[in-house]
């Protein structure tokens, strides 16, 4: 791995330079939120599928929308409401004739066949057409009429929700859920960046977005981002730490107490993938537990259950996660 990561030391480098002008052109139009644009971008590289939550107004759409605008792929926004059907989103067929006067069917593609899917207020819709993502998150192809349809590369879709406590939502099934890569929660800005945010957007000038990455850049990102390498040490503690968060597998008495389900094998994976993009994003090539601990929140806090005793004694899973970090 080390041998081939030097002889394609010099392109390599020059792609790892293009996210901080990746950052650069985000913040264009993003004013804060560094922590949450690493995270997008950590995805993307590690060939994830992202879910983002926040209150209305902490222009979540904004931050999709300019990323899209960042690279150089087609882009699809689809807004997410009680009455969307799932041939709404993955497309429909149609009765055509031919020059004979022949009548025959023809699948019409729907929005989510492109590179880049923004799933706005996807908990506004019923489960029936949530679930209809489910086959494209996981399989990057759709089936339809027992024809299947591969959909093109990069495929990266993200998806926004306001909390669940808000009126007029559905949570989303836990087996969709668990297939998002990061669970990213997008807070209020800091008081000087709300100053700046009200400057900036209430006046006349409006800055372009220029694309940065393209496809391919980001292909050999995803690909590169498979040949960081991890200690054996650091996959068995994160095998260990994944474990844990299982009340029938822990020794942990705060666990057994407040959880009613821990992570599967699928968030270790992730775990490890996000760390390698969190690696690749600080210039390096090899993981180390920092990397692993920046991204265990957004990792596995869309993966525990906790019961309804946590919920009485407002027991979040941060706190739950909070006991398993990396010593």
């Amino acid at each position: 791995m080390d041998q081939e990561l030097t002889v394609a030391k010099e392109s390599i480098d020059n792609l790892l330079s293009k996210i901080p002008e990746l950052k650069k052109a985000i913040h264009t139009k993003i004013i804060g939120q560094d922590e949450v644009i690493d995270q997008l971008i950590i995805g993307l590289i590690a060939s994830g599928h992202v879910l983002l939550e926040g209150v209305p107004g902490l222009a979540k759409t904004l931050m999709v929308k300019t990323l899209a605008q960042s690279l150089s792929l087609d882009f699809n926004r689809i807004q997410f409401t009680p009455d969307l059907m799932p041939s709404d989103i993955l497309g429909t067929e149609i009765i055509q004739s031919d020059k004979s006067g022949n009548k025959f069917l023809e699948f019409m593609k729907g929005p989510v066949f492109t590179n880049i899917i923004l799933a706005d207020e996807i908990n506004r819709t019923p489960p029936k057409t949530q679930a209809a993502l489910l086959e494209l998150m996981q399989e990057y192809a759709v089936t339809y009429a027992g024809k299947r349809y591969p959909l093109d590369k990069p495929f990266f879709l993200l998806a926004t929700q306001n909390p669940i406590e808000q009126s007029g939502t559905f949570p989303l099934p836990e087996a969709q859920v668990d297939r998002f890569l990061l669970f990213i929660k997008v807070n209020y800005p800091t008081a000087a960046e709300e100053e700046e945010i009200l400057n900036v957007t209430t006046g006349t000038q409006s800055k372009d977005v220029k694309p940065v990455l393209s496809g391919q850049d980001i292909l050999d990102l995803q690909k590169l981002c498979r040949e960081v390498s991890i200690a054996p040490d650091l996959v068995s503690k994160v095998s260990s730490m994944v474990r844990a968060t299982r009340p029938d597998a822990t020794s942990s008495e705060y666990v057994k107490k407040y959880v009613d389900w821990g992570a599967g094998p699928r968030a270790g994976q992730s775990l490890i993938l996000a760390a390698k993009a969190h690696a690749l994003l600080r210039g390096r090539y090899a993981v180390i537990p920092e990397d692993i601990k920046s991204v265990l929140y957004p990792v596995l806090r869309h993966r525990l259950i906790l019961n309804f005793k946590a919920s009485s004694e407002n027991i979040s899973v941060d706190n739950i996660i909070s006991q398993l970090e990396l010593k």
